[in-house]
C-alpha cells in the first residue's frame, strides 16, 4: 500500500511539473502561444466556407484577455497539483484517513487542469471556434493527450487508500 501512495504522489508531482513547464513556457515566450490564441479566436485558417465565422473574436484584447485567463488557470493547476503533492507526500505513513484528506489539493488541481485542457482546448477552441479546421493552428491532439492524462491521473489518485500494512 506504500508503494500505491507514492506512486500516486509522484504522478500529482508529474502533472504538477507538466503544468508548470505549459505556464512558465506561455509567461516567458508569451508572443508564440498568444499567436496560437489570437488565431483560433479569429478563425482566420479554418476552412474557407465555413458558416461558424460569425464567431470569431477579432478584438487583440479579448485575445490578451482570453490568453492571460489560459496561463491562469494553467498556473493555478500547477499550484493546486504541487500543493496537493506536498500534502500527500508529507503524509505518505499517516492513517488512511489522514492520506486520503491530503490528497484534496491535488484532485482540485487535476480537476481544474482536465477542465483547462478538455473545456478550454477540445470544446471552446476545437469546437466552438473550429480549431479542428485548421491545418496550422490546432491543439486538439496535443489538449487530448493532455487531459487523458490528467484525468487518468485523477482517477488513479481518487480512489481511497486503505491502511498501511506491515
Amino acid at each position: 500500500m506504500f508503494i500505491t501512495r507514492l506512486t500516486k504522489t509522484a504522478f500529482v508531482a508529474a502533472i504538477a511539473f507538466f503544468a508548470s513547464l505549459v505556464s512558465f513556457g506561455n509567461i516567458t515566450d508569451y508572443g508564440t502561444n498568444y499567436a496560437f490564441v489570437q488565431h483560433v479566436l479569429m478563425m482566420d485558417t479554418i476552412f474557407p466556407d465555413a458558416t461558424i465565422k460569425y464567431r470569431a473574436i477579432t478584438s487583440p484584447t479579448l485575445h490578451h484577455a482570453a490568453y492571460n485567463f489560459i496561463i491562469a488557470m494553467e498556473t493555478l493547476t500547477a499550484i493546486l497539483c504541487w500543493i496537493g503533492a506536498f500534502s500527500m507526500l508529507g503524509r505518505l505513513r499517516s492513517g488512511a484517513s489522514a492520506f486520503n484528506h491530503a490528497k484534496k489539493w491535488a484532485i482540485a488541481g487535476l480537476a481544474l487542469g482536465f477542465l483547462v485542457w478538455q473545456v478550454g482546448f477540445m470544446s471552446i477552441g476545437g469546437e466552438w471556434f473550429g480549431m479542428w479546421m485548421s491545418q496550422t493552428w490546432n491543439g486538439i491532439e496535443s489538449a487530448f493527450r493532455f487531459f487523458i492524462t490528467i484525468i487518468a491521473v485523477l482517477i488513479f489518485v481518487v480512489l481511497p487508500d486503505q491502511e498501511l500494512t506491515d
